[in-house]
């Protein structure tokens, strides 16, 4: 029996269902895998404050100093998220010789290549399955599921709130502000939503993906991100007309000498796997060499399955041994790929625009596309409504981010368009 020393740091959400999955299947870990894991010390600012029931002969603590003090702790699972103290709980907890495992995709996207030749450094293991997707496997099947394979580009639903909100505006038509509250309700979603609804969590998630896909660490300032707050019911019910669906996306692309990497919500075809993906589920869908396409789904928010993914961690590690090598822990990377600036790509646009109903405003409104190199594919206005604004919809050609936006400024200025212009990204991903 191997018998694995544990310290955890943070006893929230998170924390709370490692410690119940820890419990429920300790028989389980024994019979299979010949493995007892010992929660040696529970760490948290808030410990007496917290339901403790069960917790045997813990110690309990306020101050991480004392997991990453203890010569008996071995593995040491920070859960408290954010960068601070964090990244000093980690980088210490490596320095003394200890493997870590954590769930915080701040962390691994912004720091993950110095961590990760620290843990090498100090042949230790820097596990982080849950950082990506909760319990879903995305991290295993893509460095070692498909090992030997290589990636050209890979699409990710990446932020269960986010896809939750639009499932709940697009089936149940709700608000947007309404389909929050439910999340909020239901524990999908924050307190403050804010890292969530406006792109951030994902571009943490899609850092981590891009560095295990394409060997290169994109800085979090070369992501394109846009968030979903301006998506309306006209924009879903005029999907919905067209056969599209729009989901909120991680999107990166490798050529020879560059890489796409950005977040923004996207119009795809209601044919394509991914616009079936709903509520609170996650998704990958990417292009790997030579197998072809795979796409892998499951629940990416809620406490078990977050605690599942630290679990799987968990068990991997105390079955590998300290000696061996964990495929996703890459110690260098590739210098010559580049980032492409977001005004470089090229990609169809859905335009909307809530302009005064009256004769000449498209001609106006093409006008001004037409100038800027903007081909257009049709045109949808709403019934006439004289007395008030309506809706135009426009699809347009392939055209540079660059293009739309001055495009858009100058359009935004007729004094014929009442509110600024929602322009939404076009895939095909077939």
């Amino acid at each position: 029996m191997t018998k694995v020393n544990i310290g955890l740091i943070g006893y929230g959400t998170v924390g709370s269902g490692v410690v119940q999955f820890l419990h429920k299947r300790e028989k389980y870990f024994r019979d299979k895998f010949n493995l007892e894991f010992v929660l040696r010390t529970l760490c948290d600012w808030n410990i007496h404050k917290k339901d403790i029931r069960g917790l045997g002969n813990t110690n309990l603590t306020k101050r991480f100093m004392d997991v990453l003090d203890d010569k008996n702790i071995e593995v040491v699972i920070e859960l408290i998220g954010g960068m601070h103290p964090a990244e000093e709980i980690v980088t210490t907890a490596l320095k003394k010789g200890k493997h870590v495992i954590t769930a915080n995709k701040e962390l691994i996207a912004n720091e993950g290549k110095r961590l990760f030749q620290l843990a090498k450094a100090q042949n230790c293991q820097l596990c982080f399955e849950s950082s990506v997707g909760a319990g879903i496997p995305i991290i295993k099947m893509i460095t070692e599921g498909l090992a030997g394979n290589t990636y050209g580009e890979f699409y990710g639903i990446i932020n269960g709130t986010c896809n939750f909100i639009l499932t709940e505006m697009t089936k149940n038509h709700l608000s947007f502000s309404k389909a929050l509250q439910l999340a909020q309700e239901k524990g999908f979603a924050e307190s403050n939503p804010t890292l969530d609804i406006n792109g951030m969590d994902s571009a943490h998630k899609l850092a981590i993906l891009a560095y295990l896909t394409f060997g290169k660490f994109v800085k979090l300032s070369d992501i394109y991100t846009e968030g979903i707050t301006h998506i309306s019911h006209d924009d879903i019910e005029y999907a919905e007309s067209l056969n599209l669906a729009i989901k909120l996306l991680g999107i990166a692309k490798r050529g020879e000498e560059t890489i796409e990497a950005r977040v923004h919500p996207t119009l795809i075809s209601k044919d394509h796997p991914l616009a079936s993906i709903s509520g609170i589920y996650n998704a990958i869908y990417l292009h790997a060499k030579p197998l072809g396409d795979v796409l892998l789904s499951g629940e990416g928010a809620g406490q078990m399955a977050a605690a599942s993914g630290v679990i799987s961690d968990l068990v991997n590690l105390a079955s590998r041994g300290k000696d061996s090598n964990l495929l996703c822990n890459l110690y260098s990377e590739a210098p010559h790929l580049k980032v492409r600036k977001i005004d470089q790509i090229k990609t169809k646009f859905y335009i909307r625009f809530m302009a005064v109903d009256k004769p000449g405003v498209l001609s106006k409104i093409a006008g001004i596309l037409g100038r800027h190199g903007i081909g257009i594919n049709s045109v949808n206005q709403r019934a006439h409504n004289p007395t008030s604004a309506v809706p135009v919809v426009m699809l347009t050609n392939y055209t540079t981010e660059k293009m739309m936006r001055l495009a858009l400024q100058k359009i935004q200025k007729l004094s014929i368009v009442k509110s600024k212009p929602v322009a939404i990204r076009m895939e095909k991903l077939w």
